[in-house]
């Protein structure tokens, strides 16, 4: 089958649960749905807007209590590892990264090997106290802290984390880790688990490289390592096995002369996507840490949409804000959004919207923006929306109308618009 470049984006956001509104109210089970059909949920604990795993969550279900997916850890429906980056995974996706706390990194193996009396402080403090955040080992090495001068204990707590002797059994109240021994975390979550189960290396590489295909929609074969962030030598030769072995269905997208392919189970989906039955209808924000966007090549590619996050770029370098939310209308990425929720104030400050080059402004995209800011107003529990400015500047007014005729809702403050 072949997709066109508009078709094949209308894939990735279907497979994603990012093609239309949820049509009900979200429910917890739904949470751990939405981590296995994206295979792993990105962690980041800037909290600007929403926290990032969270935000990704409202993008796709709406409305719902964040509590729930921390519930998800603490009951061991979930567990954290090193994935894209630091995850949320299924559980049952324990295996394949069990074989790689195994096979584990150089690094980790050289810190553990040069580090025995932290390794074993650490380790001795947790099976006797149990549970443990960083925080509750005092600094002893006279240093002053900060982000890459970790004290011992918590340097060792990454690599027995990395290495799996322990895992995250829970995030308290501020976001931090709670670390606890293996054995504890999955004696309720695994209980008959056991490392003669942990698959090889080569079914892992093929079993996640069947996933980023099933969760890409369509993939060709530059989009997959970074998925799960696996090796990329080989990957065009491992994806063509695969669909000689029926495990992948060949495909095309228009304009590339690579080949493509689609996972079997989103069969049915591409054929109702190529034939036009399905159009992308949904208005939300992402996160910068979303899968549809944390591939930066593959958003360029398939979007035009040309992102990075400006987080370390210097305050008068930054051409969008802090920390942009690239924003979906109607299968496209629009625009972007430079936004802060004021908590105690219940206020949701825009503080930029810019608009990609060549966007039109009409009463659906107005519509559609003023009801995205509205719900995640709401949901953040800063129901107050400021407009400082947006780009082009004739957007606001509209803007501000249309979000002060929502119904039950406050009035939004005057817009300042520059």
């Amino acid at each position: 089958m072949e997709f066109s470049r508009e078709a094949a984006r209308t894939m990735l956001l279907a497979t994603q649960g990012l093609g239309s509104s949820p049509g009900r109210p979200a429910k917890k089970e739904d949470v751990l749905g939405a981590v296995r059909r994206m295979g792993v949920l990105q962690i980041d604990s800037i909290s600007v807007v929403a926290r990032s795993p969270y935000l990704v969550l409202w993008s796709r279900l709406g409305s719902y209590d964040p509590v729930w997916l921390d519930e998800l850890l603490a009951e061991g429906a979930l567990f954290e590892y090193w994935s894209h980056a630091a995850c949320f995974i299924p559980i049952e996706d324990y295996g394949l990264y069990r074989r790689r706390m195994i096979v584990g990194s150089e690094k980790t193996r050289a810190w553990i090997s040069a580090h025995p009396e932290e390794i074993g402080h650490v380790m001795a403090r947790v099976r006797e106290n149990g549970p443990v955040r960083s925080a509750e080992f005092g600094r002893t090495d006279g240093k002053a802290g900060g982000w890459w001068e970790w004290k011992p204990e918590k340097r060792a707590l990454e690599h027995l984390y990395t290495a799996g002797e322990l895992m995250i059994s829970r995030r308290d109240p501020n976001f931090h880790r709670v670390y606890d021994l293996r054995e504890c975390v999955l004696e309720h979550a695994l209980p008959n688990w056991e490392d003669g189960l942990a698959p090889t290396p080569e079914e892992v590489r093929r079993t996640l490289a069947l996933k980023a295909v099933r969760a890409l929609g369509v993939a060709v074969a530059r989009w997959v390592p970074d998925y799960f962030r696996t090796p990329k030598r080989g990957i065009s030769g491992l994806l063509e096995g695969l669909a000689g072995e029926g495990e992948l269905l060949r495909a095309r997208i228009e304009g590339w002369d690579e080949p493509a392919y689609v996972h079997p189970d989103n069969a049915a989906l591409a054929e109702n996507v190529v034939s036009g039955g399905l159009e992308p209808s949904r208005t939300t924000l992402l996160s910068p840490f979303d899968p549809v966007v944390w591939d930066r090549a593959r958003a360029s590619e398939l979007f035009g949409f040309e992102y990075r996050i400006e987080v370390y770029t210097p305050a008068v370098r930054r051409r969008y804000g802090y920390y942009s939310l690239p924003i979906l209308h109607r299968g496209a990425l629009v625009g972007r959004l430079d936004a802060k929720a004021h908590r105690k104030q219940g206020l949701f400050e825009v503080k930029a919207l810019h608009l990609e080059p060549g966007v039109s402004v009409d009463e659906d995209l107005v519509f559609g923006l003023a009801g995205a800011f509205r719900d995640c107003a709401a949901w953040h529990g800063t129901p107050e929306v400021l407009v400082n400015r947006s780009d082009p500047p004739d957007l606001a007014g509209p803007l501000r109308a249309a979000i002060e005729d929502a119904a039950g809702l406050p009035p939004l403050r005057q817009e300042r618009v520059r």
